[in-house]
């Protein structure tokens, strides 16, 4: 694995590592260093040789440093200079290109693969909201209101097996964010994102923020529930891997009780409101809720209880049970 080392002036690569960690779950072989204002060029090197010396692979090496020229940068290149043919720096250091590195080590085993790699999603991060003058994104489509795919595909055309593949069906209070944005995204491999919510389609705001968050190459949606069912019957989507992303239980549970084939639900996040009590830090059910996953399971659906690709499952009928007794204890 490649080993990936963050260095900045101040507190900025520890405050990445964290937040990196907070949405791709914890990592080996990543460690920061940052240098501090006290500290000269020495003090920064040596946090960098002891942050090599901790990988137990020293082969392979890609230093993410915050400015090209600043003293980390510097520092890091004298340590590269007998290993150039191995190890990489990247300088302009930011969070998705931080993310990226981190997916591209489960694929790529160099440095300098990775570095080309993640130079274009780091450019990509960098938006302006409202848009103003950035330029359109192609990635940003939705299913139109009729729930058909495009009036360039005739009616009847079917694509691939006809069916739309959902490599991930996840329910999340907060839907398209950076746990989804970039860890999910990248286990799963979708084309398209697709958040179901009728209330959130008619959220002008909301919806636009969705898709400013759109994960670079691929396709987001919001469509209300019968434009689901729509899609999920046109053989005109038969070519989209769907990573679907659900508000609450209850919408996931109508959304499948009218038809769409989705086998396993991901249960990310539940937000605590009055009336609800929890069940883990990201998880907050009522009754309403218990009740929801119930007729799921007695419908076959599976549940699989984590907020990141990296945590281990919690058990559902456990966490059933806790909020049972929980909401029993409030009455």
């Amino acid at each position: 694995m490649v080993g990936i080392i963050l260095a900045s002036h101040g507190g900025f690569a520890e405050g990445i590592h964290q937040s990196a960690e907070m949405i791709f779950g914890p990592q080996d072989e990543f460690e920061s260093c940052i240098l501090k204002p006290d500290e000269g060029p020495d003090d920064i090197k040596r946090k960098l040789k002891a942050a090599v010396a901790s990988f137990d692979d020293q082969i392979e090496i890609l230093f993410l440093v915050d400015l090209f020229g600043g003293t980390p940068f510097n520092q890091a290149t004298s340590l590269i200079a007998e290993q150039q043919d191995k190890w990489a720096i990247v300088s302009g250091m930011n969070l998705p290109m931080v993310i990226e590195a981190l997916s591209q080590r489960f694929t790529v085993e160099t440095a300098k693969e990775i570095a080309q790699a993640i130079v274009p999603v780091g450019n990509e991060g960098i938006k302006i909201y409202p848009e103003m003058a950035m330029p359109a994104s192609a990635t940003k489509e939705k299913i139109p209101a009729d729930g058909k795919p495009s009036a360039k595909i005739p009616e009847g055309t079917v694509l691939g097996d006809g069916k739309i593949e959902y490599v991930l069906a996840r329910v999340d209070t907060r839907l398209l964010h950076g746990q989804v944005a970039t860890g999910w995204t990248h286990t799963t491999h979708p084309n398209r994102i697709i958040v179901v919510s009728d209330t959130v389609r008619q959220d002008k705001l909301r919806t636009n923020m969705i898709k400013q968050a759109a994960p670079n190459g691929v396709k987001v949606s919001v469509a209300p529930i019968k434009n689901m069912v729509k899609a999920n019957n046109d053989p005109r989507f038969g070519d989209t891997r769907a990573l679907v992303l659900f508000e609450t239980v209850e919408d996931a549970l109508a959304t499948i009780k009218a038809g769409v084939d989705i086998k396993e639900i991901n249960l990310g996040s539940s937000a605590y409101k009055e009336g609800k009590v929890n069940v883990t830090k990201a998880l907050s059910f009522d009754q309403t809720d218990v009740d929801a996953i119930k007729e799921l399971q007695n419908m076959g659906v599976k549940f699989d209880v984590r907020g990141v690709p990296s945590d281990q499952p919690a058990n559902i009928d456990d966490l059933i049970r806790s909020a049972e007794k929980k909401l029993a204890e409030k009455k």
